[in-house]
């Protein structure tokens, strides 16, 4: 018999009668075309809508990073019977020490040859 487990909440929640939106994250697949201290170009299966902002997470060689960015243009790059093909251009807001260590690092390897992107 499995033992069932009821939790108890710390707080009510408030019923909403009326309508409140709201918006979830959710990491989607993108590749990554180009890549820069300041920014990157990437394209995905959706539009990224200009001046919005959004949280990336990037596996550079063998690390992975998190990296908020504001898109500064987006338009469809391919068309290929039902999928449609975006590139978009990110611009990195207030990077952290690590992002900028390890893409300094990763951007290095890939120049001098020690790392394949």
């Amino acid at each position: 018999m499995a033992a069932e487990h009821k939790r108890e909440r710390e707080a009510d929640r408030l019923q909403i009668l009326g309508d409140l939106h709201g918006e979830v994250m959710v990491f989607q697949p993108m590749a990554v075309k180009e890549l820069s201290h300041g920014g990157a170009q990437v394209e995905t299966a959706f539009q990224l809508h200009v001046d919005s902002l959004h949280e990336f997470r990037l596996t550079l060689g063998d690390r992975s990073v998190v990296v908020k960015g504001r898109i500064v243009h987006c338009s469809i790059s391919d068309i290929d019977q039902e999928i449609v093909l975006y590139r978009s251009g990110v611009e990195f807001v207030e990077p952290s020490e690590r992002f900028t260590s390890v893409i300094d690092g990763f951007i290095d390897a890939v120049r001098t040859g020690r790392l394949a992107p």
